[in-house]
């Protein structure tokens, strides 16, 4: 992380002696992900192609964790790590690098770290990707719903999303304390954690990948009972849902979750409080993507911070899609993952512009009471970590 950014804790007002001293809590698969940049076509069979460009960084769950620690939530991830150079690498970037709390996770001996290879080009990413199950931890209980030894477990994650197998995650046997706790749906399956987690007072907020089975049916996600807010995505609410446009989608789905989130790719995201009726909209921001690697988590990172600070709803939303946007405009998953500096950058050069619309600007003047002045000039340039270099 760079060591320049604006040290902001988004939950400074609200903090007292008794709170959890973890903000979020997650779990799930790290992969190495080693990205390949400046392509300029897919690779052609048979030929050899040159990247411009290559970074390697933690991936899976580790894009979602590291978006969470540089918006400065105090960040708990519950993960295996492969007992290789690429897990050494991952748990020191995560840990060392980005602040995350790895108590609870684990290096398995003899166990090789899954690893991701993505090419980014057209605005597209195309992935590879191996890895094997994780043996459980020494004395814990086999999670409920999980593959037996020797088979694919369900994908979860960023894994679900591109239709891969992942290898599964570090089940925790009972979660630590936390304001809030994110997981990630599989149609079937239930995590005994994620009920422990909100019996303890975490507020749970839940993504969903594509139901490869192609039922669609949300009985058959026993913990959406346990959740605060659920996130899919346009075409996934509205499959579930069985509705023909996303907003009405939104509003059934608010009737079986407190806060329903439904996001709409390049028309931005559309939000219903179940408790309050309340509704709100928010359009995309216009950018140039170069790579959407980890751009979803990213905007669950950006809403639950919005969430823990008790912001009203259409910021919430707004800031999680400012994040997103940030995000995509970099290369790979946890490497893009803006923190406050970019989203000051940002905010100081949006508001420089003669064509702007200052309707639309309004709709981020919150973000005034919570950055501080910056005078980093934009595009900003993280380093890109490359594995073998030593300080």
């Amino acid at each position: 992380m760079s060591t320049d950014t604006p040290g902001i804790d988004p939950l400074q007002a609200l903090r007292a002696p008794r709170d959890p001293a973890c903000d979020v809590f997650l779990t799930g698969p790290v992969f190495l992900d080693i990205i390949f940049t400046g392509l300029d076509s897919a690779p052609v069979r048979g030929t050899e192609s040159w990247a411009r460009g290559m970074g390697s960084s933690p991936g899976g769950v580790a894009n979602m964790a590291t978006a969470l620690a540089r918006l400065g939530l105090r960040t708990s991830l519950a993960a295996a790590f492969g007992d290789d150079h690429y897990g050494e690498y991952c748990w020191d970037a995560l840990e060392q690098g980005e602040g995350i709390d790895l108590s609870m996770s684990h290096t398995v001996p003899g166990w090789h770290s899954p690893v991701t290879v993505s090419m980014a080009y057209e605005g597209e990413r195309t992935m590879v990707s191996h890895g094997h199950e994780a043996p459980a931890p020494t004395g814990a209980p086999t999670p409920t719903g999980t593959a037996p030894t020797g088979t694919a477990p369900a994908p979860t994650g960023a894994a679900a999303l591109t239709g891969a197998a992942a290898p599964a995650p570090a089940f925790p046997r009972c979660p630590p304390r936390a304001r809030a706790a994110i997981a990630s749906l599989v149609p079937g399956r239930s995590e005994p954690w994620v009920a422990t987690a909100a019996r303890n007072g975490a507020m749970v907020f839940a993504d969903v990948g594509w139901d490869e089975t192609g039922r669609w049916d949300l009985d058959a996600l026993p913990d959406l009972a346990h959740c605060e807010a659920f996130l899919p995505n346009a075409e996934e609410a509205m499959r579930y849902t069985r509705t023909d446009c996303p907003r009405a989608a939104a509003h059934a789905l608010a009737e079986r979750v407190p806060l329903a989130v439904v996001t709409l790719g390049a028309e931005g995201a559309y939000a219903v409080d179940g408790r309050t009726g309340v509704a709100a909209a928010v359009p995309a921001i216009e950018v140039e993507a170069l790579d959407p690697t980890g751009a979803g988590d990213v905007f669950v990172a950006g809403f639950v911070t919005g969430t823990l600070a008790d912001w009203p709803l259409a910021d919430r939303l707004a800031f999680a899609g400012l994040t997103a946007a940030l995000s995509v405009q970099e290369f790979g998953g946890s490497l893009s993952a803006p923190g406050w500096a970019e989203v000051a950058a940002w905010w100081q050069l949006i508001r420089t512009c003669a064509s702007q619309d200052p309707a639309a600007l309004e709709r981020y003047a919150f973000l005034d009471d919570l950055l501080p002045a910056t005078a980093r000039a934009w595009p900003l340039r993280r380093a890109v970590p490359t594995i073998g270099f030593r300080q």
